[in-house]
């Protein structure tokens, strides 16, 4: 009979877990090393620069061993945790390109930078389609809405990671785009009949399945299929659907168990039992040491009464190991940081969409930029760009006032003053406005320098760059420049 002890180290070999820091400290080292731990998923507050997250990688390898799985959310856009590499053009801004190579370049870009960082999987790219315009969470992370192109171009930007030795895991299976609620924060539903669902949400994820090494479950309730447990949780969509119908054969691996969807209803403990017994084969323990203990002891006790049976947990820990050993985690040197700044802003200068036939104002006008106070981090994304760096990047060309506001649902346009100056107001956040600056607020210019529904919201020219990022705001400026033409397709509906 296995001891308690035993039974942790299988337990710790089926979690993913986070930990404070932008050093491995001895008491992360020793629980990693107490209990088996393989895989540790970094965030941007483990980073600061190449050579400390080099050092901090380093020294996970030498705690967890040759089967590490060290882990990032690098997607683009918005979602990044290393700000300093080449930065990715958002997915969607890639379905405004909607050319398949770039793609692939993209992600093989990415995939090089986050290697010589010592990451060996990135949990992209995201299939979920972009059906819903008020999703809060989804946006222009999504490659657009239709399910064909949208999986042909994750598949190129995923064959490009594959390519450089970084493992990909799409997500969130089997959809996250219809929803208006964030599963960070609450459990949501996806409430349409099966055969809706496999002509729209899951199509993409079955188109990559025979590819993907690795798919990342949803905390979504499927009532067609499952009207009892959220995806993460459920037999019938991660054994029956994936598994059985699909064939899947790569690694399953639960979106973050610490968010309100989860932990707030059913405990980590016992949804971490529940994932691995519905099917997944590594649970993301993302919470606190203590949430982590919880877990390891849930997870072991299971073990131990035969809720989890042996067989079960060997084929899981068998596609972990074999996931590990083709894509291996050995940093590489990184001499592309030039070469692969031009292929990003490449795809940032290429995704840049115009909405309404926007007008250039003449070289060295006066203009007014109106934006937003606070450019907070909603906890997925990075936080946005300050309205001041925008400034300084349209000050390069023209006359900037500057004008911040505090709440998009207060602030009063008809008090900026008749001047003549030419308005601009630049989007910074990824909320959608509300109904006060819908019915007032009309700027000569919206840069939608983030979510691209904003600009459905605002009546005015509009240009779209899926992203804030430098290589955006000099995309916006080439633009203004008439150095380059806005030659993106928003690739969901509407925008035409």
């Amino acid at each position: 009979m296995n001891t308690q002890q035993e039974l942790r180290k299988i337990a710790g070999q089926l979690i993913m877990i986070r930990f404070p820091g932008t050093v491995l400290d001895a008491a992360t080292a020793d629980f990693i090393r107490a209990n088996g731990i393989r895989g540790v998923c970094l965030f941007r507050g483990n980073m600061t620069d190449s050579i400390q997250l080099a050092k901090l990688t380093a020294d996970l390898r030498e705690a967890i061993g040759p089967d590490a799985l060290i882990a990032i959310d690098q997607e683009g856009g918005a979602v990044v945790r290393s700000t300093w590499v080449p930065a990715p053009p958002a997915a969607m801004g890639l379905g405004a390109a909607d050319d398949a190579e770039l793609a692939q370049r993209t992600g093989a870009a990415v995939a090089r930078a986050v290697k010589s960082l010592g990451f060996n999987w990135n949990f992209a790219p995201v299939l979920d389609l972009n059906n819903n315009p008020h999703n809060p969470v989804i946006a222009e992370r999504s490659f657009g809405e239709d399910p064909q192109r949208a999986a042909e171009l994750a598949m190129a930007w995923m064959a490009g990671s594959h390519a450089e030795g970084v493992a990909c895991c799409v997500k969130h299976f089997p959809g996250h785009g219809d929803t208006h609620v964030d599963s960070h924060r609450d459990l949501p539903t996806v409430d349409k009949p099966l055969s809706e669902l496999e002509n729209f949400e899951f199509k993409p994820f079955k188109l990559a399945a025979g590819t993907a090494p690795a798919m990342m479950t949803a905390h979504i309730v499927y009532p067609s299929i499952d009207p009892e447990n959220p995806a993460t949780m459920s037999p019938a969509i991660l054994d029956g659907l994936l598994r059985k119908q699909w064939n899947y054969r790569g690694v399953i691996i639960t979106d973050g168990m610490d968010m309100h969807a989860i932990a707030g209803r059913y405990g980590v403990g016992n949804a971490a039992v529940r994932a691995l017994a519905a099917g997944a084969d590594m649970v993301m323990a993302l919470g606190t040491p203590e949430t982590q203990d919880e877990t390891l002891n849930a997870i072991a006790a299971a073990l131990a009464d035969g809720t989890l049976a042996q067989a079960q947990v060997d084929e899981r820990l068998a596609r972990l190991s074999a996931l590990a050993q083709a894509y291996p985690c050995k940093p590489r040197s990184y001499k592309e940081d030039a070469a692969d700044r031009a292929i990003m802003a490449e795809g940032w200068r290429r995704a840049l969409t115009a909405r309404g036939n926007p007008r250039r104002p003449a070289p060295g006008a006066r203009l007014r930029l109106v934006a937003r106070q606070d450019v907070v981090s909603d906890g997925v994304s990075e936080a946005g760009v300050p309205a001041g760096v925008v400034a300084a990047s349209l000050g390069k060309l023209y006359d900037v006032e500057l004008v911040t506001f505090a709440d998009a649902n207060t602030f009063d346009w008809s008090a900026l003053p008749r001047d003549g100056r030419y308005t601009v107001l630049a989007s910074t956040s990824r909320l959608r406005y509300g109904e006060h600056p819908r019915a007032t607020w009309r700027p000569d210019l919206h840069l939608a320098l983030w979510n691209p529904y904003q600009a459905l919201d605002i009546d005015a020219p509009a240009l779209l760059t899926y992203g804030f990022a430098a290589p955006a705001l000099e995309a916006v400026n080439a633009w203004l420049a008439g150095e380059l033409e806005a030659k993106g397709r928003c690739p969901v509906p509407g925008f035409e």
